[in-house]
């Protein structure tokens, strides 16, 4: 008779993470994102001051407005092309930003294969970036697709999007 119960559970057999799927932990993938913050702030400070970036922003301040659009916006693509500079090598090599190579952390497929770079760049990177230059409510997505990394599976929006996973590397 269990045989013919349709609420019977699967028999199917539960495969265990190795160690080079174990998902990262929430704090790696913080300290990460926190070392590749100051990394890229380090190389893109000095380029946005002579740049004229602060100059145009402190008159804009005083002047109670924002800075204009496209300039925004054209920076926004400098740094974005920076961090693609900066992080590029490692993340072809190994699928690991400078932050995620220090704390033994890796950016994998959800087969557990390393992600072409373009895939990196285009579809997780890329897409957060841009919707962060939309004024108001381009920060404000940006905040709940990181949030998302409180999710069983600690996929952030980025992950999703790109189909990606953090797992400790090897």
């Amino acid at each position: 008779m269990d045989e013919q119960n349709p609420y019977r559970g699967p028999d199917a057999a539960v495969a265990e993470f190795s160690s080079g799927d174990e998902l990262a932990g929430r704090g790696a993938r913080l300290g990460a994102a926190i070392i590749d913050a100051i990394i890229l702030l380090v190389v893109l400070g000095p380029i946005t001051y002579m740049g004229g970036y602060w100059q145009a922003a402190m008159e804009a301040g005083q002047a109670g407005g924002q800075l204009p659009f496209g300039t925004t916006l054209m920076w926004a693509v400098i740094g974005f092309v920076v961090f693609a500079i900066v992080q590029g090598f490692p993340l072809n090599a190994s699928g690991q930003t400078w932050g995620k190579k220090l704390l033994k952390i890796k950016i994998v497929d959800l087969d557990g294969g390393k992600p072409p770079l373009g895939r990196l760049l285009g579809m997780r990177y890329l897409p957060v970036q841009a919707v962060g230059v939309i004024p108001f409510i381009g920060a404000l997505i940006q905040v709940v697709e990181v949030l998302l990394i409180f999710r069983s599976d600690r996929r952030c929006g980025h992950d999703l999007i790109a189909g990606t996973k953090v797992v400790h590397a090897d």
